[in-house]
């Protein structure tokens, strides 16, 4: 695969009008769109995502069908929320749990946590076992921003370090889109979700 065939889809857990995690992720995907992929980020604003239900066919749950053919069709995902109680945010889990191994199984994921103050490391710790448990390759690379209100002015990075660290993530997203993955995890087996549904 060329990168010029390398197509990125990434994930905004955050609702905000005004979301510091989408501003980071415009960035990445920017960065990937310069390494010569496609791109486009997948809003959770726009989509009708009902809390998911097992019992419910992902057909029946509103964008859920059309979300998850969209992150099937991405070569390389990219998640990015905020930290909301030292986790991510619940419509991104929500997003989460309406895909599966169909979705993730073998894909290249990249991961972005934002913060309001110290360095979000639970959040992309529980994103990255997500990933694991859908058997998905998580970039050793990631993006963490803290104190997210002092790190834009006027949408731009005020740290140049930091806009690296985002920008590393979307060249890394195209890099790696094609490689070999890890072996099943010891969680896989066990995990329940919307495969089937």
């Amino acid at each position: 695969m060329s990168d010029s065939d390398v197509h990125i889809a990434a994930l905004c857990g955050s609702l905000r009008e005004e979301s510091h995690t989408r501003t980071a992720l415009e960035a990445t995907l920017s960065a990937a769109e310069r390494a010569g992929a496609t791109t486009e980020l997948l809003d959770l604003r726009e989509y009708d995502l009902p809390i998911f239900d097992a019992d419910r066919d992902r057909e029946d749950a509103g964008d859920a069908e059309a979300l998850a053919t969209r992150v099937r069709d991405a070569d390389t995902i990219i998640l990015g929320s905020p930290m909301y109680h030292g986790s991510y945010a619940s419509p991104l889990k929500t997003a989460i749990d309406y895909c599966g191994f169909d979705e993730f199984a073998d894909k290249t994921v990249g991961l972005l946590a934002v913060s309001g103050g110290a360095f979000p490391v639970t959040t992309l710790e529980h994103m990255r076992s997500v990933c694991r448990a859908l058997n998905a390759w998580v970039i050793p690379h990631e993006s963490a921003i803290p104190n997210a209100s002092a790190a834009f002015e006027d949408g731009e990075f005020v740290d140049p370090k930091l806009e690296k660290r985002v920008t590393t993530l979307g060249r890394r997203a195209v890099q790696y889109a094609a490689i070999e993955p890890d072996p099943d995890s010891f969680e896989s087996d066990q995990n329940v979700g919307a495969a089937g549904k």
